[in-house]
């Protein structure tokens, strides 16, 4: 059987993994991203952190030669290069991903490829996840942002600039208060992450009414179990507007399944109702039944997929 480290560069932390050519996940670890240490330094870093996971499948009897890379930013997948990426890792546009993990590895270039990180999470659920078997899927995933994948026939479509499954970045007229058109993180206003990301139901909450001293999301959730009127009414909104974003895409899209995914998605009844709600009504008749499921893989998504693009080429 054959073997790779699949990782999950994020903004805050990098995770590895061994995965087999089933799709399992053997072993893994995570370190912090260095997020202010500029790109030769996150490489350092993940480099260090794959090399010990390969000594570590040596010393199991276990052989592994390549390495797959889903990553925060926008991945020319073709070259391997961070194209463009936010400030939540600074320093990491123009990262020549993996060629520099390749040298630090002494690895040749061909054993290591990335993509996206919500492409590399699509993939690994289009694999051994929720729509394992399937001839395509939809995934969207709602979190810290928003962002998603189309996998078609086992290969994440990925878009003639790389910018391919940006779903937090179409107009929402949900993303509105007091006629106003929200502020989004990508500079623009009125997009679907300004109003249905976590940071964007906290702040909806706010707006609301809720008390300042509410500081995180998590607590928004709290407070909407024990009633909280204003708590409710944030979540109630950011699912709604991505239900429809969701719905929206199925009927472009057409995909055999649906998957939502992050924190969101995994915090119960409270969101996934009004979300699955608002995205059936969103549907066109023929995609009626279509299936909507939540993730299976959790955290360990990203890792599969990144595993799959060098175990079974895309």
């Amino acid at each position: 059987m054959m073997y790779a480290i699949g990782v999950d560069l994020g903004g805050t932390k990098t995770a590895a993994g061994v995965v087999s050519g089933a799709g399992k996940v053997l072993f893994s670890e995570t370190i912090p991203t260095l997020n202010r240490g500029g790109g030769a330094a996150i490489l350092d870093a993940t480099a260090a952190l794959v090399s010990g996971l390969i000594s570590r499948a040596a010393a199991a009897g276990i052989t592994v030669d390549r390495v797959g890379a889903g990553s925060a930013g926008v991945i020319d997948a073709s070259r391997g290069v961070v194209v463009s990426a936010t400030d939540a890792i600074l320093g990491w546009a123009g990262t020549d991903l993996t060629a520099g993990l390749a040298s630090r590895l002494g690895l040749p270039p061909s054993s290591v490829r990335a993509v996206n990180d919500v492409h590399a999470h699509a993939l690994g659920e289009a694999w051994t996840g929720s729509a394992a078997g399937t001839a395509s899927s939809l995934l969207v995933a709602f979190g810290t942002g928003v962002g998603g994948s189309f996998v078609l026939a086992g290969t994440p479509v990925l878009g003639h600039r790389h910018v391919g499954g940006h779903v937090g970045h179409v107009a929402s007229p949900y993303a509105y208060h007091n006629g106003a058109a929200l502020p989004c993180v990508c500079g623009h206003t009125g997009h679907v992450e300004a109003i249905s990301s976590g940071p964007a139901i906290l702040e909806s909450f706010r707006r609301f009414g809720g008390p300042p001293q509410v500081r995180d999301t998590r607590a928004v959730f709290s407070l909407a179990h024990d009633g909280d009127a204003a708590a409710i009414k944030a979540i109630g909104i950011g699912a709604g507007a991505a239900g429809q974003a969701v719905g929206g895409l199925a009927n472009i899209l057409d995909p055999a399944v649906v998957v939502v995914s992050g924190g969101l998605a995994d915090a119960g009844d409270l969101w996934w109702r009004p979300m699955e709600r608002a995205l059936r009504a969103e549907l066109l008749a023929p995609l009626a039944d279509v299936p909507v499921l939540r993730a299976a893989l959790g955290n360990t998504a990203a890792i599969v997929g990144a595993g799959k693009l060098v175990l079974k080429p895309c």
